[in-house]
């Protein structure tokens, strides 16, 4: 249910659980990144083990040209028919996967092309991801908003039509707890249809308040599910214990979000593994949880600033555009979002294809919707378009741009 007057109650943030307990000073590079910390809600699910030993197998020098025809041939896949559409053996197919994708997509969202922007609310972070902007080690511009700086933000936004918004901060629970998170998102669902959050992971009864303040879905990305590499490029901090990430959207599920959104940030290590270990992950949660909405989102690696640390491993269009009509023919229901890391000609193509999301009117940085920025970007953008243009690309191809697809009651 939205609170969405200032006369209503505001829900109680439950008592028991964090209260500050997982700084990031203590979590170091001695840490064992596989070692569930004090505080952190351990589910007992065996979903992470089931998706590393589907990974650890997953050898996709070993599919042909046949394994792929009889994969297209299925109205349905299996996980072994959505690794031969990943692997090398599936790129001379990429037309036939496209004319299948669009098929697809339009079985299941007809012409509609959802709209969304992202509002970053603060960019304190405890974690040192050596690959991201955010790292607590960078020197750049940190910055958080107000309440009513917040709200100031999202007039802006609502301005554009825009009725679907996802809110983010750097993870950090000193700078960004949950009652700040859940006082954005109270006030987000005066203004917006939905509301999402990407904010660092919570266990399930603040999950569960987000909710009752709002909040319908929420996307976490592992950035690669390579446990080895994982612990690598996560040096200190909350995030670098893997378990408790991986488990988020399970947590968010119980804790009453309807949505939920999985991805790899492709480049960090071998792209096809990290495609499947995140495709499995969203089938077997699918499995569990039957009645949630999953999405994906298949980021790519950006420049960053201060960036000397991470050499990116490739990933080019071409292999992009594969791992999206691989998840499309995988789980045709799922929806796929394409963000302004993509050049606006690539998001032109994708969407209607196998893509049914799309980001508008970006700014990376912490109150970019205002006069002037209070901190600096976590990326750069390759598409800088506004609502309208991205609404007039959509509608240039036979295609309909939603601003909402769904009403809270």
């Amino acid at each position: 249910m939205c609170l969405s007057t200032e006369n209503e109650k505001k829900p109680d943030y439950p008592k028991a659980g964090f209260s500050g307990i997982r700084s990031g000073r203590f979590i170091t590079e001695e840490t064992n990144h596989m070692e569930y910390q004090p505080g952190m809600e351990d589910l007992q699910s065996d979903i992470m083990d089931k998706v590393l030993e589907k990974v650890n197998l997953y050898d996709y020098e070993a599919y042909t040209a046949k394994d792929v025809k009889l994969a297209l041939a299925k109205e349905s896949l299996l996980p072994e028919d959505f690794a031969a559409l990943l692997s090398p053996a599936a790129e001379p197919f990429l037309e036939e996967m496209a004319r299948k994708g669009k098929a697809e997509t339009g079985k299941h969202f007809g012409n509609a092309v959802s709209l969304f922007t992202p509002l970053y609310i603060a960019n304190y972070c405890e974690n040192n991801c050596i690959y991201c902007g955010y790292n607590c080690k960078n020197r750049i511009l940190r910055g958080k908003l107000s309440m009513e700086e917040i709200e100031e933000e999202l007039k802006n936004i609502a301005s554009t039509g825009l009725q679907d918004i996802l809110l983010l901060t750097g993870e950090s629970r000193k700078a960004s707890d949950v009652n700040y998170i859940g006082e954005a998102v109270r006030i987000a669902a005066r203004y917006f249809a939905l509301v999402g959050v990407e904010i660092y992971p919570l266990n399930t009864d603040e999950y569960e308040y987000l909710h009752t303040c709002g909040a319908d879905y929420v996307c976490v990305y592992q950035e690669t599910y390579n446990p080895i590499r994982y612990e690598r490029l996560h040096l200190s901090g909350p995030k670098r214990i893997y378990p408790y990430r991986f488990h988020a959207q399970e947590r968010a599920l119980k804790g009453g979000m309807r949505s939920v959104a999985f991805g790899a940030l492709l480049g960090l290590d071998d792209f096809r593994k990290d495609a499947f270990a995140t495709g499995m992950h969203a089938y077997l949660v699918q499995q569990k949880y039957p009645h949630a909405e999953i999405a994906f989102s298949p980021p790519r690696l950006r420049p960053i600033i201060n960036n000397d640390k991470i050499n990116p491993k490739d990933v080019h269009e071409t292999q992009l555009l594969q791992v999206m009509l691989a998840y499309r023919l995988f789980m045709p229901f799922a929806g796929i979002t394409i963000s302004t890391r993509e050049r606006e000609g690539f998001r032109d193509h994708v969407i209607g294809m196998c893509a049914t999301k799309i980001s508008a009117g970006v700014k990376v940085s912490v109150g970019g919707h205002g006069e002037e920025a209070k901190g600096d970007e976590q990326f750069e953008i390759s598409d800088p378009r506004n609502v309208e243009d991205v609404k007039r690309a959509i509608i240039a191809q036979g295609l309909q741009p939603v601003y909402v697809d769904y009403i809270r009651v």
